[in-house]
């Protein structure tokens, strides 16, 4: 079952500079820098009231967030629900039709497991699922 959204991801090409203007933008400091060289990007997280943002850069010009800001240029890039149960959340969504990039979870940032479902069956918007880790 699907919980809430968890945060919504925005692709930056300069994490650095997105933090000064997120956190003035936001009244607040980054809470977390955290670097996934499995999937070739670099991450933090704000934090506001119970709403969190995933600022993603690449680290590496075959990330699949450096394609996307070649192509489409900084923005909103995903946004991630909390699940109960990742697994049985993907098999859920496979039997309506959605397409997952990945057939299991992997280890994101932010301590959970993820998995990203194409834009193509969901009218165009990048999903993430993810469950924190236990």
């Amino acid at each position: 079952m699907m919980k809430k959204i968890d945060h919504i991801g925005i692709a930056v090409r300069d994490l650095e500079a997105s933090n000064k203007l997120f956190a003035s933008l936001l009244n607040t400091d980054c809470y977390k820098i955290e670097d996934l060289p499995t999937q070739k990007v670099l991450t933090s997280f704000f934090k506001t009231d119970t709403q969190k943002i995933e600022l993603v850069a690449a680290t590496d010009p075959t990330s699949p967030i450096s394609s996307f800001l070649d192509k489409r240029g900084e923005g909103i890039h995903h946004i991630a629900f909390e699940v109960e149960d990742i697994h049985l959340e993907i098999m859920r969504l496979k039997t309506e039709g959605f397409i997952p990039l990945s057939e299991k979870p992997t280890v994101g940032a932010d301590n959970k497991l993820v998995v990203f479902f194409h834009p193509k069956s969901t009218n165009g918007v990048l999903i993430e699922l993810c469950q924190e880790i236990k």
